[in-house]
């Protein structure tokens, strides 16, 4: 639009808006809110302005927390451990990669021992799998971002062990469970023959 046609719906506009924000007639007039006396918040007089549910609209609660945790004793399970305070990047890849090694080697002497059809052995992209044939299959690797050792087992269900300074060792924080005899008795069920490695 030209300048000149604009103009005068610009100076319209200003026309409404400077009426519609001079102060309310009588029939709305104002009083202090009476839980906040101590603010300058007005809010109309309930008794002679438009319906009630227009001023006050029910509150909404969007706090994800129990409006009272105190009484709630199953709105938070007890706080995690958190290992890798103390476990710094290089140290937890020097540890895992020293468990990791220990347990391919461990795990193919083992398999010289034992006559299981479709065992197999394989370690490669920081990933350790034993292939026991119709057995089932574990899985063991390193989860850097957090500083832990994972395994997936064919018997129990998927752990993530974290290293515990006290033990020296990787432990499962749910059951205190350590990782390397969790395997050995693993193997031992599902092969009938005990494998040491510790």
């Amino acid at each position: 639009w030209p300048l000149h046609l604009r103009l005068p719906n610009f100076y319209l506009l200003l026309k409404r808006l400077s009426r519609a924000l001079k102060a309310p007639s009588p029939a709305y007039a104002y009083r202090p809110c009476s839980y906040a006396s101590s603010t300058s918040t007005f809010l109309p007089d309930s008794s002679i302005c438009a319906p009630k549910a227009s001023i006050s609209s029910p509150s909404r609660n969007f706090c994800s927390r129990p409006s009272n945790p105190g009484n709630d004793d199953h709105s938070q399970g007890p706080a995690p451990i958190d290992y890798r305070s103390s476990l710094q990047e290089d140290e937890f890849h020097r540890l895992a990669d020293s468990t990791i090694h220990d347990l391919l080697e461990k795990n193919e002497e083992y398999a010289d021992s034992i006559n299981i059809d479709g065992f197999d052995i394989d370690y490669g992209n920081k990933v350790l799998t034993l292939k026991l044939g119709a057995l089932g299959t574990f899985v063991v690797n390193k989860q850097t971002p957090n500083s832990q050792i994972w395994m997936s087992s064919p018997v129990s269900s998927p752990s993530r062990f974290d290293w515990d300074r006290d033990a020296q060792t990787w432990i499962y924080r749910g059951n205190k469970a350590n990782l390397l005899k969790v395997l050995e008795r693993e193997l031992e069920q599902l092969c009938g023959k005990p494998i040491s490695l510790l």
